[in-house]
Parts: structure tokens; sequence; C-alpha cells
């Protein structure tokens, strides 16, 4: 709004992608800081009990009980306000990533309100594995059939740019592919937040390749490794106060937490962060920045299938780590949740590093 008011005045100052990038996350992150204090009252006034810490978590957590969730919900409305103010209104990138932005909010919202009103231990006491799963593959061809749309006309439709110039049409595939890719992220976001700001420092870095990704699709010759997609320049304002809304949250999640993102942030960040990839071509350099919350999906998906393997065959489950996800795998092993996050902090960093040496000369 503020942009295109500006530029129609003759400001052309705001016609600068880092302008609205800058403006977008100032007004993101002053939110969070303002209204953090308040909303977690609210929530602890409307949750009453909070968050239901689940069974299936180290007992160290039970000391959590009764801490507000639903925090994502500060998120999104400060990336909404900040976004809305410096995009460009008529560029689709933008509207298409905030799309993901609620689409997966809205369905962590319905899990998060089931999981506080039920106050049910059982991990599965929000929406059934079947149902999320199903819904988010509507989101996903919805979102996959607009990222395309958005594609200049000298690369393929529905491709896959695998780097070095190669672009791979993937066909009816394309929407396959794109499932792994936004509802993979939105996953492994979901599992990651487990504790104490840790989703907020792994997805930082992240951020910061998909930021370099942007700017390297929309300056012709700074990458030779990435595409030229003039309307991606949608994605500034976007990025920026994703990036000033996270930096904010994790200003009441560091540990001890004050409040918790809840599905409602963890899911929406995470189809957020998926369909930014797509729209910039930047899918595989986006997996390679984000290895550290594949490792914690991928340790989750092989514990659950190697017990359910070994008690077919042998009558016993048996399991690969001491507790999945990754990181309580750790806390079995008695490392403190701070040495945990600040050490699988540094590893996304040197994840994010080498996406960002791919990315330069791959």
């Amino acid at each position: 709004m503020l942009t295109d008011y500006f530029l129609n005045h003759g400001y052309s100052f705001f016609a600068s992608g880092w302008t609205q990038f800058a403006g977008a996350f100032f007004v993101a992150f002053l939110m969070m800081l303002v209204l953090g204090r308040p909303f977690i009252r609210a929530m602890r006034a409307i949750q009453k009990k909070g968050q239901p810490i689940s069974e299936n978590v180290p007992e160290a957590h039970l000391k959590k009980a009764g801490t507000p969730t639903m925090g994502g919900i500060l998120i999104i409305m400060s990336v909404l306000v900040g976004s809305l103010l410096f995009m460009p209104i008529y560029n689709p990138t933008g509207w298409i990533a905030l799309s993901a932005l609620l689409m997966f909010g809205g369905l962590g919202f319905i899990d998060d309100y089931k999981k506080v009103v039920s106050q049910s231990k059982k991990a599965s006491n929000g929406l059934s594995p079947l149902t999320r799963l199903v819904v988010e593959g509507i989101f996903v061809v919805i979102l996959a059939y607009l990222i395309n749309q958005t594609m200049p006309p000298y690369i393929p439709e529905y491709s896959l740019a695998i780097g070095g110039g190669i672009i791979l049409p993937l066909g009816i595939l394309y929407y396959v592919f794109a499932y792994f890719v936004i509802c993979g992220s939105a996953n492994a976001t979901n599992i990651t937040d487990g504790l104490d700001g840790m989703l907020s420092k792994l997805y930082l870095p992240v951020l910061v390749v998909l930021v370099v990704a942007l700017y390297g699709a929309t300056r012709i010759g700074f990458m030779d490794t990435v595409m030229f997609l003039p309307s991606a320049s949608g994605l500034y304002a976007v990025l920026g106060a994703v990036f000033g809304a996270v930096l904010g949250f994790l200003w009441y999640n560091a540990k001890p937490a004050s409040i918790f993102m809840g599905d409602v942030g963890s899911l929406a960040l995470g189809g957020f962060m998926g369909t930014v990839a797509m729209l910039l071509k930047s899918e595989i350099i986006m997996g390679i920045a984000a290895g550290m919350m594949v490792l914690i999906l991928l340790s989750s998906f092989i514990q659950t299938m190697y017990f359910k393997a070994t008690r077919k065959v042998t009558g016993t489950g048996r399991r690969v780590f001491l507790r999945a996800p990754l990181h309580h795998h750790f806390e079995e092993k008695g490392w403190a949740e701070t040495k945990i996050v600040e050490r699988f902090f540094v590893v996304s960093i040197l994840f994010s590093g080498l996406a960002l040496v791919l990315l330069k000369f791959a």
C-alpha cells in the first residue's frame, strides 16, 4: 500500500526491493515486540491450561505445562501488516507466498485448537495425519498452479531447475514434486518446533539463503546459477516481514519460553518456506539450507518405519534413536536443552553456508 502510494507520487526510493524489505522487517519486528506481551497475557487468559504436554516427550518437558501456545497467530498478523504496507500490490508472487502462509497457518490453527480444547496428552490429539496430508495436498495443487503462472515465458511450464542452467520439464509430476517440497517443508518445521527457540533459530539462516536467492533472481549477472525471475521482486517485502516477525518471536520464545509458536506458526512458516523456494526455482538450494530440519524430519520417519518393520518381523518394535525426533534423542542422552538448540543452530548455519556457496558457484 505505502509502496504503491509513494511510487505514484514520485518517490522512486520505494521502488527498491531493499527499501521494501527493510520497511516490512521493521514493522513486523516492532509489532512482535510491542504486542508480544499483551498477546501472551490474552492467550494465557483464553487457553487457561495452555498447550498440553505430549506423552511422547522427555519428562523434563512436564515443567512447561501451562505455557500458552498459538503464538504463530501474532507472527502471521505481523507478517500480513508488514507485507501489505510495503509489497507491490499488483505483483502476484507476494500474494502467493502470503496465501501459503495463511493456508497452512489456518490448518495449524485448527490442529492447535483441538489440542488446547481436548487437553489430551496423546500425540494424535490434533487433526489426524491423513486429514492433514489430504488438506495439505489440496493446498499444494492450488499453490503449484499459481506458482507456475508466475514463471516468465523462457522457462518451460511445470519444470524443475537443477542448477548450472539445466531445466527439467516435469509435466504432471510437477505437482508431486511440489507436494514433497511444500508439505515436506511444512512438516519439517512442525516437527522441528520441539524445544524453546529452536525453530526460530534454525529458520533464520534458511531465510538468509532465500533472500540471497531472491536478490540473484532479480539482478541479471549477479549469480549465473540463478535464473532471472523479474516477478519475484514482489517477495522482498514478504521475506522482510517474515524475517522481522520470526526474530521478534524469538524474543519471547527463547528459553524459558513465555509462549509456544504452535502448529499455526510452524506449519505456516514451513508452507511459506517451500512456496517461496518454488517461486524462486531454488527448491534444491532450500533443501540444503534447511538440512538440519530435514535431518530432524528424517529421524522421526526412520524411527517410525524401523519400529513398525521390526515389530512385524520379531513381534517387538525396536528403535534407532532413544527417542524421536532427533532433539529428543539428545535430551535422553543428557544434553541440556540450550546446548541442543545452540548446536543445531550452528549446524543450520553450516548447511546454509553450503547452500550459499552452491548458489553462487554450482
